[in-house]
């Protein structure tokens, strides 16, 4: 899903025109190619208008359109459809009357999706198109014998599936189980804190055994963390064996299913090691389809895990229709009529060819690979097909028809050339940005100078590359960029404010220097933590004021920076418990600049007096704005690094299964502050340059288990007391302890003045 929003300040009764073209390669499933446009105006349009036209060299066998807003008989009425041999039309061009909700309503119909579906004749097993050098070979052989299934679904039941999640996801599986065929072979594995398959073998899709497994959809409840790991391989050694020790298994197709809406917290969590365990698993015997369920799942892992073994990843999206998006992914697999598909090429004939090896084709499908032909080698040109077909080998060789491509080239002459290269270009660039996912260094470095060269050759809006909005300028002159995210991560561009988000490598990089030391922070009841480097060591405290108060963490009376924090309480304190307080809400400005940020658990605002663009923390972004760089990475951090200033970071504390704190909250972490004035104060500012402290006289505390000891430190004597605090600045879960000098009293001694002074009336 391709997402961005643009804040513009049109002037009164001045007109402009937004024109956004779009490409994307149509994936055929189920027999057809959808085209999905999203109709939402929000208003009556005088002049809107929907005009489709399609070309298909193969020829058009069938075309429809379907609305989610339109009564069928209105819909017939206003959508003009019409098809013959290789083209076809659709057009909706509704009036302003039409549009109306009803006769004397402001507000329209138009509100939901425009699907146009359609498929082209498939008389021949191969089609091959060859124009300037390139060629695109389409394959999807039809009137095949399905093959019979070997299948495991892995279900993850963590705490997070709770409510709607585990609803649709009973009710897909319960419709699926309906739809597995009398041939096919079939297990479920379910994984939370603990593993547990629901038969620990394959079993065949009998009534009785059909029946059995809808019951314990049905029961199954809910556990614990999320053990993906370990539901993987079981659900993997389930199949290997079955393939292995049922000789009519050997025959069928494989398939492996997951589904999950979190990331692995139980078990093994690393996931290099995971996608380790998992590759040497499967050893490439069958395809791996990864399903994530809503935004706090880490997509990116799952396609890199899907990819390496010759499966694929999709998103389920959150929302009333989820048990059908499930049904429909399971639908896309359902009927395998081919395995191991290899399209062959000559050698000495052809070069840069896309993915041309498939574990499996699914009827209703489309296998496309593209690459270049050598010069004078196209009489030489052709395509051999292999594969396995239900027990027996599958063999057909596609050339190309020379008469049909004279006969389409003198009718769309340079656009199908420009079309055929593109597409190459278009599938070469996806195949090496899915590529980079699991490579590292120098070889990861040359694929990604490739995919930038390619994509700003043919002009692809890339992670790597950014749409300029032209026409637009600012004061300076400078055009908005918006950059393409990665699935699922929209990010915004504002136009009048000088907000543009940067080109993805003037990103700066996501995380830390590796070497891991004590960071001066505040974070949790709030424990504030100052590194002393010159000690080695680091002294802590506490501030302990009401929910609401407003505390200057940094300010800087050079530029006038500053970083103010308001505090939160614990919403489910129990009854006589003191109660706890985090920081719930921090606001960051440069007045030099004008800039502000409002930091909350649950949005980012940028400028927010001024209404500027709002960011959720499921969000991954980069922007600049006058010398301030920030940066979201998705769930986990904010980091802010303001030239000629500090570089701070905010961690996203969230409420879990188990945690001991009921509200979601913020840790403020000082990562590099040396560029800061000398004047810079706060709670954390006065510490940002060096100063001393003498600790001596070491004894046993109050508390047998802790040391207390006497420290001389800004002309004061304290009784300070070894103890442990936390950095959640690499694991915002469980934290890294840090040892440290605790000093008693709110800091008292150790702060200028009183905690009292550091109160604020607002976080600006």
């Amino acid at each position: 899903m391709e997402q961005f929003t643009i804040h513009l300040t049109i002037g009164p009764r001045s007109k402009a025109m937004f024109r956004l073209t779009y490409e994307d390669v149509l994936k055929r499933k189920l027999m057809q190619y959808d085209i999905d446009i999203k109709v939402k105006p929000k208003q009556l349009v005088h002049h809107f208008e929907i005009d489709v036209d399609i070309f298909e060299p193969q020829g058009i066998r069938k075309l429809d359109v379907q609305t989610s807003f339109l009564p069928k008989e209105l819909a017939t009425q206003l959508i003009k459809k019409s098809f013959s041999g290789k083209e076809g039309h659709v057009l909706f061009r509704p009036t302003v009357g039409q549009q109306q909700s009803c006769s004397t309503c402001s507000s329209t119909l138009l509100n939901g999706e425009f699907k146009v579906t359609y498929d082209v004749n498939r008389d021949q097993i191969c089609d091959l198109l060859v124009a300037n050098n390139y060629f695109a070979h389409f394959f999807a052989p039809q009137n095949l014998t399905s093959l019979n299934k070997n299948l495991v679904f892995v279900i993850d039941i963590s705490n997070s599936m709770e409510g709607q999640k585990v609803k649709q996801t009973k009710e897909a599986l319960l419709k699926i189980l309906e739809d597995i065929r009398p041939g096919d072979y079939f297990d479920l594995v379910l994984f939370g804190s603990q593993v547990q398959s629901w038969r620990g073998s394959l079993v065949p899709a009998s009534a009785a055994n059909l029946q059995a497994a809808q019951d314990f959809v049905r029961r199954f409840s809910l556990a614990g963390s999320t053990n993906l790991n370990g539901g993987l391989l079981l659900g993997i050694e389930i199949l290997n064996k079955g393939q292995r020790g049922i000789s009519e298994l050997s025959n069928h197709a494989p398939i492996l299913i997951m589904l999950t809406d979190g990331e692995p917290t139980e078990g093994v969590t690393d996931r290099t090691q995971i996608l380790k365990n998992v590759r040497n698993a499967i050893g490439g015997k069958f395809p791996l389809y990864n399903l994530g369920f809503g935004h706090d799942v880490d997509f990116s892992f799952l396609e890199v895990m899907s990819m390496e073994n010759n499966g694929r990843a999709q998103r389920i999206y959150e929302d009333h229709d989820a048990s059908q998006q499930l049904q429909g992914f399971y639908n896309q697999v359902a009927t395998p009529l081919l395995v191991d598909v290899e399209l062959q090429y000559p050698k000495d004939t052809v070069s840069e060819l896309t993915q041309h090896s498939h574990k499996q084709y699914y009827e209703g499908s489309e296998i496309v690979v593209a690459g270049r032909i050598a010069d004078q080698k196209l009489s030489s040109f052709k395509a051999d097909v292999r594969a396995r077909a239900d027990g027996r080998e599958f063999k057909t060789t596609c050339l190309v028809d020379e008469e049909e491509m004279k006969k389409l080239l003198r009718e769309r002459g340079h656009m199908l050339e420009n079309h055929v290269e593109r597409l190459w270009a278009y599938l070469t660039i996806q195949e090496l940005l899915a590529k980079r996912m699991k490579l590292e260094g120098e070889e990861k470095a040359k694929l990604l100078a490739k995919a930038l060269q390619m994509s700003l050759a043919y002009q692809f809006v890339t992670p790597l590359t950014s749409m300029t909005m032209r026409g637009l300028v600012d004061e300076d002159g400078l055009e908005p960029v918006i950059d393409k995210p990665t699935e699922g991560s929209p990010l915004e561009m504002v136009g009048p404010k000088k907000t543009f988000v940067l080109p993805a490598w003037q990103q700066p990089s996501p995380t830390r220097p590796t070497v891991r030391r004590p960071i001066t922070s505040v974070d949790t009841d709030p424990h504030f933590i100052i590194h002393v480097p010159q000690k080695e060591d680091a002294l802590c405290f506490n501030i302990n004021e009401e929910p609401g108060v407003v505390l200057n963490l940094v300010q800087d009376p050079n530029t006038g920076f500053s970083v103010n924090g308001q505090l939160i309480g614990d919403k489910a304190r129990s009854p006589g418990q003191q109660e706890g307080t985090y920081f719930g809400r921090l606001g960051i400005a440069n007045p030099v600049t004008d800039f502000q940020l409002e930091v909350t658990p649950q949005n980012i605002t940028l400028n927010p007096g001024s209404h500027g663009p709002v960011f959720s923390w499921r969000d991954q972004a980069s922007l600049r704005q006058d010398g301030v760089v920030m940066t979201i990475n998705r769930k986990r951090n904010l980091v802010v690094s303001v030239e000629d200033g500090g570089t701070f970071e905010v961690v996203l504390h969230r409420v879990w299964k188990g945690s001991a704190i009921h509200q979601d909250f913020l840790g403020f972490y000082v990562l590099d502050s040396h560029r800061m004035s000398a004047r810079t104060h706060g709670l954390l500012g006065q510490f940002f340059h060096p100063f001393d402290y003498k600790v001596s006289d070491l004894h046993p505390g109050s508390d047998p288990t802790k040391t207390d000891a006497t420290m001389v430190v800004k002309n004061q004597r304290l009784t300070v007391t070894r103890g442990l605090q936390k950095d959640y600045s690499k694991d915002p879960r469980h934290g890294t302890e840090v040892t440290c000098w605790f000093v008693h009293n709110n800091g008292a001694g150790l702060i200028d003045g009183v905690h009292t002074d550091y109160i604020v009336p607002d976080i600006f």
